[in-house]
């Protein structure tokens, strides 16, 4: 059965700017429901055990009786569970390690890439993902609609930030403009770096 991981930190750790109520319902209202929707659907089939990030990555496999469902609730589940790793208290400002030099070789520039993961954010229509995935032996800048994660089209993230309406509504409203400047106030580059070592 898939469960709720735990927070790496407290709810009111990223405030200002996320605050402590979006935090709240974000990871035990919306990741939780994903999860009661996916051990729905899986229950009795092998996917039950199966880590999530698998099943993703091999969503054409699904029965398709299920696959819609294991997509848009699996997806949640494996996308937030990622989201809550890649963000801290006291964290943000330019990543460095073998990640921030991989950024500047291939966007010229923190500045740039920043720039082109916000625009990536900015320009999703909808609900979804802006990422910053392995693609093969390079990095890229994608979005992803709903719940889709990168794994599905075999790349590897990194670095992900939810947009969907529910991660900023109470504090941002509808500027997501605002909601993403602040965001890169608590990307954890330590982990990011840990993430793209062992890709």
């Amino acid at each position: 059965m898939h469960t709720l991981p735990k927070l790496p930190y407290d709810y009111n750790a990223l405030e200002p700017h996320i605050d402590e109520l979006t935090m709240t319902i974000h990871h035990t209202k919306h990741h939780q429901a994903y999860i009661d929707k996916l051990n729905g659907a899986v229950k009795g089939t092998k996917y039950e055990t199966m880590d999530v990030d698998e099943i993703l990555k091999n969503i054409n496999e699904v029965p398709e009786n299920i696959r819609t469902v294991v997509r848009n609730h699996g997806g949640g589940h494996s996308n937030h569970s990622f989201f809550w790793q890649v963000m801290a208290p006291n964290a943000g400002g330019e990543p460095n390690g073998n990640v921030g030099d991989a950024i500047k070789h291939t966007f010229g520039g923190f500045d740039k890439f920043k720039e082109e993961f916000t625009n990536a954010g900015l320009n999703r229509f909808g609900s979804g993902w802006a990422w910053l995935v392995v693609d093969g032996k390079k990095l890229a800048v994608m979005s992803t609609p709903n719940q889709d994660s990168p794994l599905m089209e075999g790349k590897i993230p990194i670095l992900g930030v939810d947009v969907w309406e529910h991660g900023y509504y109470l504090l941002y409203q509808n500027r997501r403009a605002d909601y993403l400047k602040a965001w890169w106030n608590v990307v954890n580059w330590d982990k990011v770096n840990v993430l793209f070592e062992k890709k």
